[in-house]
């Protein structure tokens, strides 16, 4: 360990900062957020330093740095453009015993500077120890997008609740029980990250309240088309969490390398020579895992509440009054659209897109004349089988045979397909494909020639 990692409380503290350019005033921004008493020498001071000093927020020291500037300081930065300049403040707080930081010569420096990520009351540092700081500032990006913002509130909040929780429960393991299951609450997150603090509220009253046996809950999350690019923050973060995650086929292999590796995962889609699992299996299957105690994530392609069936298994955890919440997902005709370079809808060619499943065994559910209007965009999902009724009832109904049409197969991912055709040619050119594919009908195909770019 080259550096010892240390948080400091520089609230009121005086802080001395060396130099009055632009990598001067990123530290002082830091310094400041910090709350230190900020004492800034130079010879010259940006506009910024000016105006932070006439809003009384810093100091200023015009002239060649001086040892007596270190009276009286906690820390030091030493951040001008002269190497030499830098490297004497250095050698005079050394000399004090003072921790400094020296801007482009860190391993001169009894003190550097980390990237943060900033949750307060949570704080992150990263730090390559002044070696590779590019390294370290893409690393907290990385960290910066998978930790939400409600993080800090959450954090809040546990600290306005240690001494309820010390009073609450009598050992050690019933409060680490309690805070596990307080942190893993994504009602809670989701309730602070929305303002609603009576439901916070009323939430954290009934983790108090609920037995320290570990109660299950499920979240059911949309993966998306298939690009694991496209899983969104909130959905990785629950496959991160989860204790058993159900999927099904549609959930490409990239996403599920992001679950958990500890995880168990269940599959219950369909493969060859099987057949798919009947949805009552699958909602007793979450009402099962869920009833021992489990964290459990139901993994769908696409959006669960589109053509997912994701209601209907809620319904069922509902009526045993299983916790749950639903993390949407990209739905596949968004994803697979937008990357065949078809906008699902446009000012000249379509006010209006429906979806449409290709089950058609109920077909006096499907108001084919509407669909066969002027002026939308029709996706069909899992319509590959029914495309010769497709077309047969769209003819009938009065589109014309040369809307263009166009089928893709694999949306998203890098064996994705697109082939256009006009809707006379539907059935003939379905032949040609294989499932998961989407059927999108409209002149908004026609623009696919403009606008493709996968």
């Amino acid at each position: 360990m080259d550096y010892f990692p240390l948080f400091c409380r520089l609230q009121g503290k005086r802080c001395l900062l060396v130099g009055g350019g632009d990598v001067a005033e990123r530290k002082a921004r830091l310094l400041l957020d910090a709350g230190a008493d900020l004492h800034v020498g130079a010879l010259d001071f940006s506009p910024v330093f000016q105006q932070w000093a006439e809003q009384g927020k810093l100091h200023l020291i015009s002239g060649t740095f001086e040892e007596c500037w270190l009276e009286g300081c906690w820390l030091v930065i030493a951040a001008t453009d002269d190497d030499a300049v830098n490297q004497q403040v250095g050698d005079a707080a050394e000399a004090r015993r003072i921790f400094c930081n020296l801007v482009d010569a860190p391993q001169e420096a009894s003190a550097i500077m980390p990237s943060i990520v900033d949750r307060s009351p949570l704080m992150i540092a990263v730090s390559s120890g002044g070696r590779a700081p590019v390294l370290a500032r893409l690393m907290r990006e990385k960290l910066e997008a998978m930790l939400p913002q409600h993080l800090g509130q959450l954090a809040s909040l546990a600290g306005s609740l240690r001494n309820r929780v010390k009073q609450t429960f009598a050992s050690m393991g019933q409060r680490r029980a309690f805070w596990e299951r307080f942190f893993a609450s994504d009602r809670l997150a989701q309730t602070l990250a929305n303002g609603d603090q009576p439901r916070a509220d009323h939430i954290v009253d009934s983790l108090f309240d609920a037995p320290l046996s570990q109660q299950g809950e499920v979240v059911l999350v949309g993966a998306g088309p298939g690009d694991a690019g496209l899983l969104t923050l909130k959905g990785l973060q629950c496959i991160q969490q989860a204790d058993v995650v159900v999927y099904d086929r549609l959930v490409s292999e990239p996403i599920l390398n992001l679950v958990r590796r500890d995880a168990e995962r269940i599959f219950v889609g369909k493969q060859a020579g099987h057949h798919c699992v009947p949805q009552s299996q699958i909602n007793q299957l979450l009402l099962e895992q869920a009833q021992s105690g489990k964290r459990v994530v139901r993994l769908k392609g696409g959006d669960p509440f589109i053509f997912g069936r994701g209601g209907e298994e809620l319904e069922i955890l509902a009526q045993h009054n299983i916790p749950f919440s639903v993390v949407p997902g990209i739905t596949a005709a968004s994803g697979c659209a937008a990357y065949s370079g078809i906008p699902l809808t446009h000012r000249d060619h379509a006010q209006s897109v429906r979806f449409v499943t290709g089950h058609l065994q109920q077909q006096g559910e499907i108001e084919w004349q509407k669909l066969a209007a002027e002026q939308q965009t029709l996706v069909f999902y899992m319509g590959l089988n029914q495309a010769p009724e497709i077309q047969r009832q769209l003819l009938q109904h009065g589109m014309d045979a040369a809307m263009p049409v166009a089928i893709v197969q694999n949306g998203t991912t890098p064996d994705q397909r697109v082939e256009t055709a006009t809707l006379a040619e539907l059935s003939s050119l379905a032949q040609q494909f294989a499932s998961p594919a989407l059927i999108i009908v409209g002149r908004v195909v026609s623009l696919r020639h403009q606008l493709r770019w996968f």
